[in-house]
């Protein structure tokens, strides 16, 4: 369903706006790293007691509710970021955009998975790749309006109205639930959920794509978050030449996540996996250590050619392992996001005391788990 591409395309294109835009907000409101460190860390964490109890709903209530209820929360949050005069105000408007996020984009996610259950891998491609187009379309956006005076506030202000315009068309589009569904959950449905989203964690196979799934992401989204900072502070380019670094990295990404969609229908995705996380443990410390920032933004590109795939894999993974509860994957994911979302603060932590370069290093652990946690090709299936 195009709808749910083009909700995720949104959200993907305000991440891809807020990681550009980190030297724009932190000069601006004066943010330490420590700080940084805070915005990327409590929203998640607040997300992560809050996105389980929508899961779960999502798999026995109102789904359509939640999505377009979640689809109003989150362009409320971009109009309150758009106004952000300091710190606290950012950090509340950033944690009611995560759980918005939750209801809104995750459950679209599951309700795409549940359209075509043999191909999770295939669709989840697809999402990825929609996903992808927003991130890129993100930086040069940012510039693209800052340089015509809008600022970092405007660019939000203008993600806000085309989140109403999204919105109208989900209103639409999403579907209806079902006419038998009671007007408020009920606690006996609410608990019966949740005890079969424990019972799956006790599934060796649904742990192992939950935990791959969360190392993962330090060489994805956190590795998003920093970069700019990174070619900023420790590579000495200029507010909009650090900008442009992340645009290398999510354009080239952008090329592998179009390829994977055919290349899926023809290759195992487990031996793709692991040639990538290879690949990826030779280039990242080449790309920490190279000498010349013309060299770091060919290697940056490399970088993000060939983690592309990673999340759609070992997402499609787990919707596979779990059918049925694709609402429960969210719930659960977010259970392991506890962990997982203290990373970008220990990150910060790190920066602050030894410096951004040296912290960035903790970043290879992503692959190396990827690398010993992965299951061999001829173990699996396609």
């Amino acid at each position: 369903m195009n709808i749910f591409l083009l909700i995720e395309f949104l959200d993907e294109l305000v991440f891809g706006v807020t990681d550009a835009a980190w030297p724009l907000i932190r000069n601006d409101l004066a943010l330490s790293y420590t700080q940084i460190g805070i915005l990327l860390t409590v929203p998640g964490l607040f997300s992560t007691i809050v996105e389980p109890f929508l899961g779960v709903l999502g798999d026995v209530w109102k789904r359509r509710l939640l999505i377009l209820g979640g689809g109003i929360c989150f362009t409320l949050a971009l109009f309150l970021t758009s106004l952000s005069s300091g710190f606290i105000l950012l950090l509340i408007a950033f944690t009611l955009f995560y759980p918005s996020s939750g209801a809104f984009v995750s459950l679209s996610q599951a309700t795409l998975m549940d359209s075509d259950p043999p191909r999770h891998e295939q669709n989840m491609a697809r999402w990825t790749f929609a996903g992808s187009v927003g991130v890129v379309a993100g930086p040069p956006l940012l510039i693209g309006l800052t340089a015509i005076g809008f600022g970092w506030h405007g660019v939000f202000l203008a993600l806000g109205f085309l989140a109403i315009v999204i919105l109208v068309f989900a209103w639409r589009r999403v579907p209806a639930d079902a006419a038998h569904l009671a007007p408020l959950p009920s606690f006996e449905a609410l608990f019966s959920g949740f005890r079969s989203a424990f019972a799956a964690l006790k599934h060796g196979e649904v742990l192992r794509w939950l935990i791959l799934l969360q190392f993962s992401d330090l060489m994805l989204d956190v590795l998003l978050g920093f970069l700019a900072l990174y070619f900023h502070d420790a590579v000495g380019l200029t507010e909009a030449q650090a900008a442009g670094a992340v645009f290398i990295w999510l354009a080239v990404g952008l090329v592998g996540d179009f390829l994977l969609i055919p290349l899926l229908e023809k290759v195992n995705g487990m031996r793709y996996l692991r040639l990538s996380v290879i690949l990826e443990l030779v280039l990242f410390p080449a790309f920490l250590l190279a000498p010349m920032p013309w060299l770091k933004l060919v290697l940056v590109g490399l970088l993000g050619f060939f983690n592309s795939g990673w999340y759609a894999i070992l997402q499609g993974r787990l919707y596979s392992a779990m059918p049925g509860q694709s609402g429960t994957v969210m719930t659960i994911g977010n259970l392991a996001g506890l962990i997982g979302d203290l990373l970008p603060f220990l990150i910060g932590l790190m920066a602050d005391r030894f410096g951004l370069t040296a912290a960035m290093w903790l970043l290879l652990a992503g692959p190396l788990a990827l690398l010993f946690g992965l299951p061999f090709p001829r173990a699996t299936s396609k």
